[in-house]
């Protein structure tokens, strides 16, 4: 039942929900650390052979509060080895 709440969660998903972590106007943390999120989501449920799917809300989060040409470098910075941040 709790993968169906999050398959729901994801398929009404319309833009990034508050998060108290992050309650300035300034989104900027709250978009590296959704990039992160997703990164080493996907990187934990690869290594255990589960299902990827579950990162999905990470990535909408960064796509919608992230600038696309940070996600860009940042992809670029991730295939190269040069990222900064910890996945």
């Amino acid at each position: 039942m709790a993968e169906e709440d999050i398959e729901t969660k994801i398929k009404n998903y319309k833009t990034a929900p508050f998060d108290s972590r992050f309650p300035n106007q300034n989104q900027t943390n709250n978009c590296w650390q959704n990039y992160l999120d997703f990164h080493r989501c996907q990187k934990a449920m690869t290594a255990k052979g589960g299902n990827v799917s579950v990162c999905e809300w990470y990535q909408r989060v960064y796509q919608s509060l992230c600038p696309t040409s940070w996600v860009t470098d940042w992809d670029e910075q991730r295939a190269e080895g040069t990222f900064p941040g910890k996945i």
